[in-house]
């Protein structure tokens, strides 16, 4: 089961998201896939991917996340000893947001909010001082103008990692890694 958790100010209509249900789908895997909507409001993101969590009763799960997906995949593969799929991950959320604090709006639903300290402190509450490298599959690009990519090269040390050279924060090159993503949540090849 892979629950792929989108990023900030996101949705399941992501192109990523939307590339990997699709790709899945034309594999005969499209119930092996759910992509919540994650809430703005932390601890309710954290309870919605919880909540995908439970629904994949029993089975495997690898989270897949990006951006700020990758913070919260991060810190629920450590609770729940899972792997994850990190792209592009925001590294401290807590630190990278903050600069956006007062009024957002989803770019999808178009929900209006303003994000203040108490996000910031929920961030703060989900931040994992270790983490486990083995769990993770990092995919950046050292183009993204959001997040610097060697922080995540350097925080998931030891885990099994691509650095694409160029790229943007939107992971241009994501298309390509679709067959290794599966293949480390567990899945056959072809």
């Amino acid at each position: 089961m892979i629950v792929y958790l989108h990023g900030f100010n996101s949705s399941p209509a992501s192109k990523k998201a939307q590339q990997l249900g699709a790709y899945m789908r034309s594999r005969g895997l499209g119930a092996d896939f759910d992509c919540p909507q994650l809430p703005h409001r932390p601890d309710e993101a954290i309870a919605v991917a919880e909540a995908a969590i439970a629904r994949a009763a029993g089975r495997l799960v690898t989270l897949v996340g990006s951006s700020l997906g990758g913070f919260y995949a991060t810190w629920l593969a450590e609770k729940h000893g899972f792997n994850a799929v990190l792209i592009n991950p925001a590294v401290m959320a807590q630190r990278d947001l903050r600069e956006l604090i007062g009024p957002q709006k989803n770019l999808y639903s178009g929900e209006e909010y303003q994000l203040t300290e108490a996000h910031i402190a929920g961030w703060e509450r989900l931040m994992v001082p270790t983490i486990t490298p083995s769990r993770y599959f990092l995919i950046v690009e050292t183009g993204d103008e959001v997040l610097d990519y060697r922080e995540a090269v350097e925080r998931y040390r030891g885990a099994r990692q691509i650095v694409i050279q160029g790229g943007d924060h939107t992971l241009q090159s994501f298309p390509g890694h679709m067959p290794a993503i599966l293949e480390f949540a567990g899945y056959a090849p072809g």
